[in-house]
């Protein structure tokens, strides 16, 4: 239930967000998913990755552990929780 809200909150902390083609499909982890279909899981990784980095951007965000696991094989840019692309620009709690 956060469709929009998460890219409206990181351009107001001056980030520029990008859309990535077929942003709806599965980076092939889904759970367990993964571990019992290695083979599809791969090739959907390698679908996403491909879509993820077509801009080659300086860094992926997600919110999903799963999702950023199974995306971290072979990204060529860091693979990040969106969270920390806030705390990277809010002062530091003290």
């Amino acid at each position: 239930r956060l469709t929009g809200r998460i890219p409206a909150l990181l351009r107001r902390l001056g980030y520029d967000p990008q859309p990535v083609a077929d942003g709806h499909l599965c980076c092939g982890s889904a759970g367990a998913w993964s571990l019992l279909n290695p083979a599809m899981a791969g090739r959907l990784r390698d679908a996403r990755l491909d879509a993820l980095h077509a801009g080659e951007p300086s860094a992926v965000y997600t919110a999903n552990i799963g999702c950023w696991m199974h995306l971290s094989v072979g990204a060529p840019a860091p693979l990040r929780h969106w969270l920390e692309a806030v705390e990277d620009v809010l002062p530091a709690a003290r």
